[in-house]
């Protein structure tokens, strides 16, 4: 009998795995990328392209706007970046950092302030919704849109 074919180790370093996607993709972990790639890992909170390129271009002075919008999609398609789409002329991003698979937003209409809420109840229902119609759910989002405490407060005064 032959032993089970192994399976490759996935990278333990999170870098590695970004590279490891990109590759596939038929593309190359360039300094510009992997600058873009850091300053996301470095960014904390909600946060858009402009200010990915900011925090990019101190890393890397060489890094364009394109390379940055070249590479968000990249990041989004390997689990590094979730990207958080308000309805406003500009998307939003939030760096994974392996806290809960399932979050809601409950974002401001006024000041688009943004906060993540846990929210494990939406496995269960993407899954009870989809199995009744057949299908299997691949993503599944919820916000809630609001007015925070402190726009309500400028409002009142």
């Amino acid at each position: 009998m032959a032993a089970p074919e192994r399976q490759p180790n996935p990278p333990s370093d999170p870098s590695e795995a970004f590279r490891a996607y990109i590759a596939q993709q038929g593309l190359r972990g360039t300094r510009q990328r992997m600058a873009v790639y850091e300053a996301a890992r470095q960014l904390t909170g909600h946060y858009t392209a402009d200010e990915l390129l900011r925090r990019a271009r101190d890393i890397e002075r060489s890094v364009s706007r394109a390379t940055v919008y070249r590479t968000l999609p990249l990041l989004v398609g390997c689990g590094s970046v979730r990207e958080i789409d308000v309805g406003r002329d500009h998307t939003y991003y939030l760096t994974e950092n392996g806290g809960p698979a399932f979050r809601a937003q409950l974002v401001c209409e006024r000041c688009d302030r943004i906060v993540e809420v846990d929210a494990p109840f939406m496995e269960w229902y993407g899954k009870a919704v989809a199995a009744k119609h057949g299908m299997r759910p691949v993503s599944q989002r919820l916000q809630v849109s609001a007015v925070c405490s402190d726009c309500q407060r400028r409002a009142a005064s």
